[in-house]
């Protein structure tokens, strides 16, 4: 199973009613593997603390609340 597949199960399955309860527009970088997450203010942060616990390891970030991590451009086109 991919990462990003692995993390988003994860977060639907386990951390979503906690994290959007608490934490609705930050980040949250899930480590699949050890199931651990990291949230923080910032994308970079996020996935730099998860780096830092499993430096061997790809973390996948998502935006608490949101259906993507980041936006680019105008829905206006």
């Amino acid at each position: 199973m991919s990462i990003a597949k692995s993390a988003k199960e994860l977060y639907e399955s386990e951390f979503r009613s906690e994290l959007e309860a608490k934490h609705i527009g930050e980040y949250v970088a899930i480590e699949p593997e050890s199931q651990n997450y990291f949230v923080a203010d910032s994308f970079v942060a996020a996935a730099m603390a998860a780096k830092k616990a499993y430096p061997d390891r790809m973390p996948f970030v998502i935006r608490v609340g949101h259906d993507a991590a980041v936006h680019i451009g105008s829905a206006n086109l």
